[in-house]
């Protein structure tokens, strides 16, 4: 076993696992990575993870198989799968001509790659969009015994870019009969032209609004979003425009997901418009605001008990680690359930990290519920619970002082960690102490998610994790998130994948997620306190394996 820089005597290890239960799951990754052979990227396969070659390909997140990835889009259920779409270009690891690359799952946890859904033509590359099931027929595209999947799409003309137009892109629509196996593109493309008042005129979310039998679309639009009501899909007006004087504007806004929520708890609800930006997150980059408010069929106002909040260009951050870009949400998923799904990455450094048969990731499918706590109306996010089919070797979390460090032997494989952590902890609110959980390798390479008493905030520092100079913009300084809930009980909810960690903090109140990449893998994980004692109230902590 390799040395490792820790006090094992103020804390003993804490093992998970038993040499039976490390051969067995070496024997299953050997198994998951000999059954994955390489496949063309445009034909079905499994999305399992590939084996030691590929140090930094997830186990439990979804990767293309090759080529570039960014926004997940036309997410959308149906019939008991869960189908998502995603700007995909299969020729390159960079970004290129946008397809819609295609996956489906029947679990949200395990993924299986389908044939490119959309390709480029005349009008245009495929950009992000979104997709509905129009039971109604309202399109006529389908038939009453056989309702089409409809997506809308953003066309981008690459030629009336290149000639300096303001009209590069414009909406269209294409429609599906066979659950979303093949689509064909709506004869009358595009179905809302540009306007030619904003070059940026893109990322249509569809969402129906029954109580004024209608279709709406919400659109980023430059600096604001623009909203548009159909009846059936294919002519549509202009609504309204929101944006001026709220949230952040440091840069181009992309990637609207909006809807209706009920609020937790009570029988209200609530308009929530999720505002991707790039760049203008608080810790660099691309990142995704959201807005809380009501929507009267032609234009959204915000509740006075978020808007208390924003303006005077503050924004409310739906993750505030520097990897979670352009999500968007499921639409028709069953039970009234809104699950998300975001690009695991930063247009800061996107196309710089260093992987090469594949670049990108999803974030985890994550759970959205809508709260009302003292200071209005907020998001709370967790991962779905789809994902507990991954725990194995469950280990509880003593309670009692944490001094320096308590090891935590939860690794699933015997190349890196993966990973689930819930650990609840008390710090003084006098104390300068910093607690969490540390990631190594026998490089001395590190990375630290945990909080920092004194400054308040959480805090995700990947600085010393390994590989860091492809991008000056990837690790030059640590991310932290002021924390927002009350009390002295912080709670810490971390799932560890290879190459990323996401945290939801404080019940889900607060989320980070970020990516590293360290020289070799991080194959050690402990928990850390500095500066004073951290009373650790208990938790759990499991290995995770596909």
């Amino acid at each position: 076993m390799h040395s490792r820089q820790h006090n094992r005597a103020t804390n003993p290890p804490m093992s998970i696992r038993t040499p039976k239960i490390v051969a067995a799951l070496a024997v299953l990754t050997l198994q998951l990575a000999c059954a994955n052979p390489a496949n063309d990227a445009k034909q079905p396969q499994s999305a399992a993870a590939s084996g030691t070659s590929e140090p930094y390909r997830p186990r439990f997140h979804f990767t293309p198989d090759s080529g570039w990835m960014n926004d997940p889009n036309g997410l959308v259920y149906y019939v008991g799968t869960w189908h998502l779409f995603y700007q995909y270009y299969p020729d390159s690891t960079v970004w290129g001509p946008m397809h819609w690359g295609h996956a489906t799952s029947t679990d949200l946890v395990h993924w299986d790659h389908q044939p490119i859904a959309l390709a480029p033509d005349s009008l245009g590359y495929i950009f992000s969009g979104s997709a509905v099931v129009d039971t109604a027929n309202t399109s006529g595209l389908g038939s009453a015994a056989n309702p089409p999947l409809v997506a809308m799409f953003t066309y981008h003309d690459m030629a009336a870019e290149k000639a300096g137009s303001r009209r590069v892109e414009s909406q269209a629509i294409a429609s599906s009969l066979d659950s979303g196996r093949t689509w064909q593109k709506y004869a009358g493309n595009p179905v809302i032209p540009n306007p030619g008042e904003q070059k940026d005129f893109r990322d249509p979310k569809l969402v129906r609004d029954d109580a004024r039998n209608q279709w709406v679309v919400a659109l980023a639009v430059g600096d604001h979003a623009e909203f548009w009501g159909s009846r059936d899909l294919r002519s549509w007006k202009r609504l309204s425009t929101f944006g001026a004087g709220y949230g952040s504007h440091a840069g181009v806004w992309e990637c609207p997901d909006f809807r209706p929520m009920r609020v937790q708890g009570s029988g209200d609800t609530k308009w929530v418009l999720i505002q991707n930006i790039n760049p203008g997150h608080p810790n660099g980059g691309s990142g995704a605001q959201y807005f809380v408010g009501d929507f009267d069929g032609t234009t959204f106002t915000l509740d006075t008990r978020f808007a208390a909040d924003v303006g005077d260009g503050k924004a409310i951050w739906l993750d505030e680690g520097r990897d979670d870009y352009a999500g968007v949400t499921w639409s028709n998923a069953p039970d009234g359930r809104v699950v998300f799904l975001g690009w695991m990455s930063n247009w800061s450094y996107a196309q710089q990290v260093p992987t090469t048969r594949w670049r990108s990731a999803t974030t985890v499918p994550r759970e959205l519920t809508l709260r009302l706590t003292p200071r209005g109306y907020r998001l709370v996010t967790r991962p779905v619970r789809e994902l507990e089919v991954l725990r194995s070797g469950e280990a509880p979390i003593a309670e009692g002082a944490l001094a320096g460090t308590r090891e935590l032997d939860a690794h699933s494989t015997p190349d890196a960690v993966t990973m689930e952590l819930e650990l609840a902890f008390v710090v003084s609110r006098d104390a300068a102490s910093r607690a969490g959980l540390e990631l190594s390798n026998p490089k001395g390479e590190r990375f630290r998610v945990g909080y920092d008493a004194a400054a308040k905030a959480y805090f995700s520092d990947r600085t010393a994790a390994g590989k860091i100079d492809f991008s000056p913009d990837f690790a030059p300084r640590v991310s932290t998130a002021a924390r927002q809930a009350a009390g002295d009980t912080v709670r810490m909810h971390v799932l560890v994948d290879v190459a990323s960690m996401e945290l939801f903090a404080d019940d889900g109140l607060q989320t980070m997620t970020e990516i590293f990449f360290p020289s070799s893998p991080f194959d050690h994980a402990a928990l850390f306190s500095e500066g004073g004692d951290v009373k650790l109230v208990g938790g759990k902590v499991w290995m995770l394996a596909r």
